[in-house]
C-alpha cells in the first residue's frame, strides 16, 4: 500500500511522501526501510529517531524527527489496524472435508469449513461462512451465527448459543457442567445443570478458558467482551459488554459484572456478588464483595489503588518496623523500672 492508502486506512494526518511504498509492518528497533512502525509509549520516543521504517505512527503533535509520519489519536489501534489489513487473511472455505462427522439433522450456512476429525450433533444450527477447525465437538442442538471461528479442540456443549463474529481458541469449553452438588450426608449429591450459555456478538474466547453452564436459566457474555486464556467463568454469571479478563482470572457463581470492566491476571471474584461498570481490578487482586463502578482495586483483599500502594510500601518495612517496636519495649519496661 501506498502511505496515503494507509494515513486513508486509518483515518490519519499524513506527513512526508504520500506516494512511499508499504509491504509491512515492524517495531521502532527491526522495522525494514520498506516497513512502517509505530510510536504509543513517549518514553521510547528517541527510537524515532534512529528507526529505519519508511514511515512511522505518532500521536498528533508529536515531533516526526524528520520521518515520514502518520498522525492519529490513538496510534496503538492504528497499529492494529494496519496488521489487521497486511496480515488477517480469510481462510478459503472449504465445505465439509472427509473425516467430519455432521448430523443430518444438521442446518449448515453457506461458505463454511468444516476439518476432519469435528464433530456436529443433532439439530446444530451452524450460520454462514462459519470455519470449524479439527478435533472440534458441538454438541446436540447448539446454535452458532455467522462468521464465527471456532478453533481445534473447542467443545459447545449442548443447547448453548453463539453469536455472530465470535472467536474461539483452542480447548475453549462452553457450557460445561456448573460446580453445583448438595450436601448429602457424608456425600455429595450432583445437581443437575439444566441450563445454557449464551455468547453475544464480538466476543473473543482464550484458549482452555471454561464457561460453565447455568444450573437453571443462562450464563451470559454480553457482546463484545474480550476472555484471556485459561478463565473460569461459573454458572448462572452475566458479563457485561466489552469488559477484558487476563489470563487465569476466577469468577464464582451467580456473579454480576458490568460493562467494560477490567479483570487483571489471576483476579478471583467471590460468587453472587456485583462488580459496576469500568471498574478495575489489578493483578491478583481477590474480590469478596460488591464493588462500585469506575473503582480501582487492588490487593486481597482488594482496596482502593491509592490505599494498596501504601500499603505494599509499609508491607516490605514490616521487618524493621517490628524490630524498632520490640526496642521501645524494651526502653519503656527499662524506664518503668527506673521509676518505681
Amino acid at each position: 500500500m501506498k502511505l496515503k492508502e494507509v494515513a486513508d486506512f486509518i483515518g490519519g494526518n499524513l506527513i512526508g511522501d504520500p506516494n512511499i511504498v508499504i509491504n509491512g509492518v515492524g517495531t521502532l528497533d527491526d522495522a525494514s526501510d520498506t516497513e512502517i512502525t509505530f510510536l504509543a509509549n513517549s518514553k521510547y520516543v528517541e527510537k524515532v529517531l534512529t528507526t529505519r521504517a519508511a514511515a512511522v505512527i505518532l500521536p498528533v503533535g508529536a515531533d516526526s524527527c524528520g520521518k515520514n509520519v502518520i498522525e492519529v489519536n490513538n496510534p496503538y489501534l492504528a497499529f492494529a489496524k494496519i496488521l489487521t489489513v497486511f496480515y488477517v487473511k480469510r481462510p478459503a472455505f472449504k465445505g465439509v472435508m472427509e473425516g467430519a462427522f455432521v448430523n443430518q439433522s444438521a442446518k449448515l450456512g453457506r461458505e463454511i469449513s468444516i476439518y476432519p476429525g469435528s464433530y456436529i450433533g443433532e439439530g446444530v444450527v451452524i450460520g454462514e461462512r462459519v470455519t470449524i477447525y479439527p478435533g472440534a465437538t458441538i454438541y446436540d442442538h447448539a446454535v452458532i451465527g455467522d462468521d464465527v471461528i471456532i478453533h481445534s479442540n473447542v467443545a459447545i456443549r449442548e443447547k448453548c448459543r453463539i453469536g455472530n463474529r465470535v472467536i474461539l481458541q483452542n480447548g475453549a469449553v462452553i457450557g460445561s457442567d456448573g460446580f453445583g452438588y448438595a450436601p448429602d450426608g457424608k456425600d455429595w449429591y450432583k445437581i443437575p445443570q439444566i441450563g445454557i450459555v449464551v455468547i453475544e456478538d464480538d466476543v473473543e474466547v482464550g484458549a482452555n478458558t471454561t464457561i460453565d453452564r447455568a444450573a437453571l436459566e443462562v450464563t451470559l457474555i454480553k457482546r463484545g467482551t474480550k476472555i484471556d486464556n485459561q478463565v473460569q467463568i461459573a454458572h448462572n454469571c452475566k458479563i457485561g459488554e466489552n469488559c477484558i479478563f487476563a489470563s487465569q482470572v476466577g469468577i464464582a457463581g451467580s456473579t454480576e459484572i458490568g460493562k467494560h470492566v477490567t479483570l487483571a491476571g489471576q483476579v478471583g471474584v467471590a460468587g453472587h456478588i456485583k462488580i459496576g461498570d469500568n471498574a478495575i481490578l489489578g493483578a491478583q487482586a481477590g474480590v469478596p464483595g460488591n464493588v462500585e463502578s469506575g473503582a480501582v482495586l487492588n490487593g486481597y483483599p482488594a482496596i482502593p489503588h491509592k490505599e494498596w500502594v501504601r500499603s505494599s510500601l509499609i508491607f516490605s518495612r514490616l521487618p524493621e518496623m517490628k524490630k524498632n517496636l520490640a526496642a521501645l519495649e524494651k526502653r519503656v519496661v527499662e524506664l518503668e523500672k527506673l521509676s518505681s
